[in-house]
C-alpha cells in the first residue's frame, strides 16, 4: 500500500474534523444560532478549536505525506501522527474551559513540536549531507 501512515492519518483527521464541526453544530441547533457565535462564549471557543485544527492540519498532513514518500513508513512517523491526533483532541477539550488548561496548552505545544519535527525531518531529507544530488537531465546529456 502506498503511504499507509498518511492515508490512516488523513482519515483520522477527517473524522476529528467532523467531530469538531458536530460540537459546534449541536450548539447552534440547540440555541438556534445561524451565524457567528451570537455572544455565546462556549460556542466561540469551540469554533476557534475547530478553526485552529483546520489551520494546522493541512501542513502537518502534507509534511507527513512527503516525509513518508521520501523516506518510507516508520514507527517514528506513526507515533507523530498518533500524537498529533491526541494533541488536537486534548486541545479541543481544553478550549471548552474559561481559563487556560493543561489540555489546551499541551495540545498546542505538542502540535507545534510535531510540526517543527516534521519540518526539520523534511529539510534533513531534502538537504542531508549523505544525499547525492543528481545533475539535471539537460546537463547529464551533454557530458
Amino acid at each position: 500500500m502506498l503511504l499507509p501512515i498518511t492515508l490512516t492519518f488523513a482519515a483520522a483527521c477527517a473524522l476529528l474534523n467532523l467531530w469538531l464541526a458536530i460540537r459546534c453544530a449541536r450548539f447552534r441547533i440547540k440555541d438556534k444560532v445561524m451565524h457567528g457565535d451570537a455572544g455565546h462564549a462556549l460556542l466561540a471557543r469551540r469554533m476557534r478549536a475547530h478553526a485552529n485544527f483546520v489551520e494546522y492540519t493541512p501542513i502537518v498532513l502534507i509534511l507527513t505525506g512527503l516525509v513518508e514518500l521520501a523516506a518510507g513508513a516508520s514507527l517514528w512517523l506513526w507515533i507523530m501522527a498518533l500524537v498529533y491526533i491526541l494533541a488536537r483532541v486534548a486541545h479541543a477539550f481544553g478550549m471548552d474551559a474559561d481559563k487556560p488548561t493543561l489540555w489546551r496548552g499541551s495540545g498546542a505545544l505538542l502540535t507545534w513540536a510535531i510540526t517543527a519535527a516534521l519540518a526539520v525531518t523534511a529539510l534533513t531529507i531534502a538537504y542531508g549531507a549523505t544525499r547525492e544530488i543528481p545533475a539535471p537531465p539537460a546537463m547529464a546529456a551533454n557530458v
